[in-house]
């Protein structure tokens, strides 16, 4: 099973806070140019574009053309990042044309993944992660006419409860590293079904034959080098288990391995080799799903989450040091105002791209040094100043923009049960158009509106006009013309409520 993982993120400008550009008077149709290095992206977009993914598109192509009417056929797999997609677009749109193309022969599955490529898998709540997931689903069919079956989480990132929440919303399978400490006395390369899941189940990457790849396949020093595509193939007719997945970056092909080394020879005779051996054929992850039976349990503890990075393969290349903790709080903290005003959310979930706390990273090593490579920061630290400072402006506009409150309003029903949160006026205002009546009665006679808005709204204004009394009839109406009335003054999410 070959899959190839497909990711560019998007860049924050690297002079974001020695630039002094935070707390600048910007307009807000100009905010996403303002955080993120749209003309670096292009640059480096386009330079992976014409040494990786179109000379190994066509590539692949062929290979794929070649055998597609024979009975061992080459079947492959693509695991590509909603943000990915959205740079094709900008940036390159006869490339996103040769992978639908690749879809379109039959023999390309595509995965499931996080839109943006983030950690939302560990936020204590899992509804964005879930709404990232089903919007990745959403641009594949759109994008290539497929529904993914298999899911793989951002950099491999697995535990029982990432399972759960994957099994939940239909996926077959999910892939994660293969990692000792996840499989204890299992065996490698078997089907494994996720603990406290009915029915998903659990691939498993083999690193180090990925890594023979990945990241030896130019090392001078290492003493299989030079790699060649009928040694590499004689190492998996000898692996033992049902199934090998070989996972790595699409970027190993041209960009991380020049062209030079040798490594597009590799490529094309690849398949070729694997063909000839009566022991080994091409499978999809789908296919390794449906095909074979699980093998026991992987279970694997929230604290003990697992991924495919560096040498720990744990979340610690994103949350190991009190900078990227700092990073990753600041930005989940903001997730719900976020969400009340509709057009800063997708910019809210650009600052959650994992790549901006990977760069943050401050271990040495070869690690350190891998981090480094990927990095378009000085180093760590600066990476840290730009994105904190980035993060902290864009917070200021966005609870400015949604006129935030320092505590939630929680709406109740008759029995004191939780109907909805809000945690802004625009929020609450978006709220009111969509309650019951009688809850805003109940609400009204305890004067809760009032309280709520003169002690966590900070409104005295607002405070007394909601406190005066008001017919039953006429509550919800009137209701939200008062707090329309409110925004419109404070030019509050103008756009949002059509005001302006």
């Amino acid at each position: 099973m070959l899959v190839f993982e497909v990711h560019q993120p998007l860049r924050l400008r690297k002079d974001f806070f020695w630039g002094n550009r935070y707390f600048k008077n910007i307009d807000r149709r100009k905010l996403a140019e303002h955080y993120f290095d749209s003309q670096l992206d292009r640059e480096i977009f386009n330079r992976i574009a014409s040494k990786c993914y179109q000379p190994a598109n066509d590539l692949l192509m062929r290979i794929v053309d070649e055998h597609k009417r024979e009975s061992k056929k080459v079947k492959l797999s693509f695991s590509i990042s909603g943000i990915w997609v959205e740079q094709c677009e900008r940036f390159n749109k006869d490339l996103l044309e040769s992978f639908k193309q690749l879809v379109d022969t039959g023999m390309v599955e595509l995965l499931g993944q996080t839109y943006y490529h983030s950690l939302s898998s560990l936020y204590e709540d899992s509804s964005e992660f879930e709404e990232q997931i089903r919007q990745h689903t959403s641009a594949m069919v759109d994008r290539f006419n497929f529904k993914p079956k298999v899911f793989e989480n951002t950099e491999l990132i697995y535990n029982d409860r990432i399972a759960k929440v994957v099994e939940s919303l239909g996926f077959a399978a999910i892939c994660t590293e293969g990692a000792e400490r996840v499989l204890g006395q299992l065996q490698p390369n078997e089907l494994y079904l996720a603990k406290g899941c009915k029915n998903l189940k659990v691939i498993l990457r083999n690193y180090k034959l990925t890594d023979d790849i990945g990241f030896r396949f130019s090392a001078r020093w290492w003493n299989e080098w030079p790699l060649t595509a009928d040694k590499y193939v004689r190492w998996l007719s000898q692996t033992p288990g049902s199934y090998i997945c070989i996972f790595p970056d699409y970027e190993t092909f041209g960009e991380h391995h020049w062209k030079e080394t040798g490594i597009f020879e590799f490529l094309k005779h690849l398949p070729l080799e694997i063909l000839k051996r009566d022991n080994l054929s091409f499978s999809t992850p789908s296919e390794i799903a449906s095909n074979l039976a699980p093998r026991g349990e992987i279970s694997v503890p929230e604290d003990s989450t697992v991924s495919w990075a560096d040498m720990e393969r744990t979340t610690s290349s994103w949350l190991g040091n009190s900078m990227q903790w700092a990073y990753f709080k600041s930005v989940k903290e903001i997730e719900k105002v976020a969400k009340e005003s509709d057009d800063m959310l997708t910019l809210w979930r650009y600052f959650g791209i994992s790549d901006h706390l990977y760069y943050m990273f401050t271990s040495g090593g070869g690690p350190g040094t891998v981090h480094s490579y990927f990095s378009h920061h000085s180093n760590p630290f600066d990476a840290f100043l730009s994105a904190q400072a980035a993060i902290m402006d864009f917070a200021w506009r966005v609870r400015t923009t949604v006129y935030s409150a320092e505590h939630p309003f929680v709406f109740t029903d008759k029995d004191g049960r939780p109907v909805k949160v809000v945690y802004s006026l625009l929020g609450f205002y978006k709220a009111l158009k969509n309650m019951k009546s009688d809850i805003l009665v109940g609400h009204m006679k305890r004067k809760d509106f009032a309280r709520w808005v003169r002690l966590s709204l900070h409104d005295q204004k607002l405070a007394v006009s909601v406190s005066k009394e008001i017919r039953t009839k006429e509550l919800k109406t009137s209701l939200i013309r008062l707090v329309e009335k409110r925004l419109k003054e404070r030019k509050i999410g103008l756009r949002e409520i059509g005001l302006s």
